[in-house]
């Protein structure tokens, strides 16, 4: 079956960096669309980044444009969300998404930005 497992969350300082990470099975990411969401306490699900199934578009937030990096690795089965300059507000917990018929989600990996 369809399984996401996101990976590389942790308590950063603001400025700092982290890169995540989503191992996709049960089906091939490079026939897909790949995407990352967020949410955070209290508020609503947003997409943050979104990749085509070539790789060779991808649309972001503004939120996050300039700052965070959506790519993939399609021979991993994986793709990656690299965040530079964490603000406090990018604290959320984040999701890797795919869509088969319906939405599949991983179980998402806990980011706070914090000093």
């Amino acid at each position: 079956q369809v399984q996401l497992v996101e990976s590389g969350g942790g308590l950063v300082q603001p400025g700092g960096s982290l890169r995540l990470s989503c191992v996709a099975s049960g089906f091939t990411i490079s026939s897909n669309a790949m995407s990352w969401y967020r949410q955070a306490p209290g508020k609503e699900r947003e997409l943050v980044a979104t990749i085509t199934s070539t790789g060779g578009n991808t649309n972001y937030a503004d939120s996050v444009k300039g700052r965070f990096t959506i790519s993939r690795d399609n021979a991993k089965n994986t793709v990656f969300l690299l965040m530079n300059s964490l603000k406090p507000g990018d604290t959320a917990v984040y999701y890797c998404a795919v869509y088969l018929a319906f939405w599949h989600w991983g179980q998402g990996t806990q980011v706070t930005v914090s000093s």
